[in-house]
């Protein structure tokens, strides 16, 4: 456990009076070019340009299978619903999203530390990284809510205290992503742009936040003008696909009203040298489990 420095310049400031749009300051890629790694160099300036990367099958169906089990597992378990890390859905109380599952499941501690999985993030972000969140993401069938717009970058700036945007996302399917079950929506490019949200970020927000988003939402108008800008990319594809995605690109994903349900096991990679300061824009730290203070390497 490594204990936060106090915080730095504000390259990205947020939560003030009004929405602000700021040009990214940091790099996309941060590894020099020609650097090995499993992404291919068209693949990666792909990255550079759109702020994705979709894999049609980064596991194979028999670890799906194998990771839709321990899903399951955790999601039946009765001690995890009385657990701090499990969010529940409003209307059902069923449980939607089980945080720090990579420290739950010595198998999601695995998958963290797969090569296919780790090697794309420090070629993406050019250094030894660790985990700054993980968690598995649950949208049953029949009115699973989803998530609204916003760019997780600027949360983890404000409440949780990162400095730069140097951290990388990966959203591993356990089941089908149909163009109808609320599957993740991406403005391809909109990374290039911080968005810094207006109102201050209340006390203990990510208690609320987690089940209806309030502070750090962009406004309709400036959806509306990023989305023309930008356009949007929905993301399908079969159990086993992977989409990786930068830290600032804007993003979210409607309700599932569908009979098919649609779940994940998501994780964050931050730069070793972009460790958590104190937070930016609220008051106090999100709890560790939403935000890591542990910055040891992957290995």
């Amino acid at each position: 456990m490594t204990t936060a420095p106090e915080r730095t310049a504000d390259l990205y400031p947020t939560r003030g009076t009004e929405e602000v749009l700021i040009e990214r300051k940091d790099p996309v890629v941060w590894s020099e070019p020609g650097t090995p790694g499993p992404i291919a160099a068209d693949e990666l300036a792909g990255f550079e340009r759109d702020g994705f990367l979709a894999i049609d099958q980064l596991i194979t169906p028999d670890e799906v299978s194998v990771y839709h089990a321990e899903l399951e597992r955790l999601i039946d378990d009765p001690a995890m619903r009385a657990n701090e890390r499990s969010i529940v859905e409003p209307r059902s109380q069923e449980i939607r999203t089980i945080f720090e599952v990579h420290k739950l499941s010595e198998l999601f501690a695995k998958l963290a530390a797969d090569p296919r999985v780790v090697g794309r993030a420090r070629q993406i972000l050019g250094s030894d990284v660790y985990v700054h969140q993980s968690r598995i993401n649950v949208k049953p069938g029949f009115g699973a809510s989803g998530f609204y717009w916003h760019s997780d970058f600027e949360t983890w700036h404000a409440e949780d205290g990162l400095a730069n945007m140097r951290t990388v996302s990966v959203s591993i399917a356990l089941t089908k992503n149909h163009d109808t079950n609320g599957g993740l929506m991406i403005m391809p490019g909109s990374h290039k742009t911080f968005l810094g949200c207006a109102g201050a970020t209340p006390k203990d927000n990510y208690k609320r936040s987690l089940q209806m988003q309030d502070a750090g939402i962009p406004s309709d108008e400036t959806l509306t003008s990023l989305a023309s800008d930008y356009g949007i990319r929905l993301f399908t594809g079969e159990a086993g696909s992977a989409t990786w995605f930068d830290c600032n690109a804007m993003h979210g994903s409607g309700d599932n009203i569908t009979p098919f349900p649609r779940s994940n096991v998501f994780i964050v990679f931050n730069s070793v040298e972009n460790t958590a300061v104190e937070p930016f824009a609220a008051p106090i730290r999100r709890p560790d489990y939403i935000g890591a203070r542990d910055f040891t390497p992957v290995k």
